[in-house]
């Protein structure tokens, strides 16, 4: 189980202790375990949802979001900041892309792009909340984290010798097939015409955003595969609320 509790520390804010600094095997088969910690962070939202069932409806919403964010600890987050500012600052440049990346600093499209998608998920959560369906709390974490695991297995990682590359070269590539397969059917009977509508715009956006990638860097790093899990929560949420 230690590659759970490897993908759990990495994805999450919770407090877990490693016995000690993991290998590269085991690091790569931690993204086995990311759509599993996704499914955690669905179920700890859908309990605080119904906890707070009565509430003022704006607040509820907010609250959920704001314990999605803490969840995580803002890691992907920080992904989005960082990718969409060197996505309009790299003009197209390779490695201008990849040096603004690395820049903690987050300039005004950074801020433009984190709360736009926190608005649209905190308007996806509103709609969800009024029409008293909770799914979206529980496939959004777990679409987006299972992408990261397809990321890394379809996708070159371009920055050599770091975590992310341990993490590509050391997943195991017939088991991730399975996980896949397994999330994606599992996604599909749960939500219904509706969850399955909703995965199919994340298969979707996640092949665009892929290509989008490729095209520039020749493949993906951290902050771009952290950028995409956030895109895709959004998507499912409003594609959601859009049809339930």
């Amino acid at each position: 189980m230690l590659p759970f509790w490897i993908a759990l520390q990495f994805l999450s804010s919770f407090p877990v202790r490693l016995p000690g600094m993991p290998t590269p095997e085991q690091s790569g088969r931690s993204l086995l375990f990311y759509p599993l910690v996704g499914l955690l962070f669905g179920i700890v939202l859908t309990a605080l949802s119904t906890i707070l069932q009565g509430a003022p409806l704006l607040l509820h919403a907010a609250l959920v979001l704001a314990a999605w964010v803490l969840l995580s600890g803002g890691l992907h987050l920080d992904g989005l900041a960082d990718s969409a500012d060197a996505w309009l600052g790299g003009f197209g440049d390779r490695e201008r892309t990849l040096t603004i990346m690395k820049d903690p600093r987050s300039g005004p499209i950074a801020v433009v792009t984190l709360v736009m998608s926190l608005l649209l998920k905190f308007a996806a959560i509103v709609a969800l909340i009024d029409q008293h369906h909770s799914s979206g709390l529980l496939l959004a974490p777990v679409i987006g984290r299972a992408a990261m695991l397809g990321l890394f297995l379809n996708t070159p990682y371009v920055r050599k010798g770091g975590l992310g590359q341990a993490l590509s070269d050391h997943l195991p590539r017939r088991l991730s097939q399975q996980v896949l397969l397994t999330v994606f059917v599992g996604c599909a009977v749960f939500a219904g015409w509706a969850g399955f509508v909703a995965l199919m715009a994340a298969v979707a956006g996640f092949y665009w955003l892929r290509h989008l990638m490729v095209r520039r860097l020749g493949g993906t790093t951290g902050d771009t595969a952290g950028a995409m899990l956030e895109l895709l929560e959004m998507a499912v949420l409003v594609t959601l609320a859009l049809l339930l």
